[in-house]
């Protein structure tokens, strides 16, 4: 079966739905640092990651970019301006090579329409997503310390993979956890080092380890 078929936002629901839902679907290979949607763009198409990452970027009143999420792996995007016909309110941008399945956004409404659990699903993901944004809003005032080990948590939690050594995160650039975080480069550099240090992340080239979610989690003050 092929890799698109398998996307978590289809798992459970019927072949033949899935089928039709996907009779215009389109797949591209994208390079990394190539812009896939720009704030303002019409919402044509509802976008789903088979392979790769990307990031959903905006700009402050002060014109300094802001990292609002890190997308990976079966996430999909695009799906407010899809459903309510507004331009796009962020930039995507590939972080690493990337295969993106672009899905005409009237296939996309005409599945919510059809399918509930489609429905569900999308409901589903719109909240973690905003827990996820409340919780980082929540900690803008604590210690570094508590920013970085949250930044990494919403990382697993959204794209964690888990191994025999715990949950594996992607090495990101530290201008992205930076952004993420709210916090200098140069402080995210320090508290990922003392974190390693301390045995509660390990990293190599490509991935960030995590062995211990819970004691993570007890950084966070």
């Amino acid at each position: 079966m092929e890799d698109r078929y398998r996307l978590p936002f289809f798992q459970g629901l019927p072949e033949d739905t899935i089928d039709l839902a996907l009779t215009h679907l389109v797949s591209r290979t994208h390079p990394a640092n190539q812009v896939i949607l720009l704030e303002n763009d019409w919402g044509g198409s509802v976008y789903f990651i088979i392979e790769g990452w990307v990031k959903i970027r905006t700009y402050n009143l002060e014109g300094k970019e802001v990292t609002l999420n890190i997308l990976g792996k079966g996430e999909l995007f695009g799906e407010m301006a899809a459903l309510d016909e507004v331009p796009r309110s962020t930039d995507v941008i590939t972080l690493t090579g990337t295969v993106i399945g672009s899905m005409p956004a009237q296939d996309f409404v005409k599945l919510l329409q059809a399918e509930p659990m489609a429905g569900v699903r999308l409901a589903q993901l719109m909240a973690r997503r905003l827990r996820q944004v409340n919780r980082r809003l929540r900690l803008r005032e604590s210690d570094s310390q508590s920013r970085v080990a949250d930044t990494l948590l919403f990382l697993a939690e959204g794209q964690g993979v888990k191994g025999e050594s715990g949950i594996g995160i992607p090495n990101l650039p530290h201008r992205e956890l930076s952004s993420l975080s709210g916090l200098a480069r140069e402080t995210v550099t320090r508290v990922l080092t003392r974190l390693e240090k301390k045995g509660l992340i390990k990293r190599d080239q490509d991935t960030i380890c995590i062995p211990d979610l819970s004691a993570l989690e007890k950084m966070i003050v």
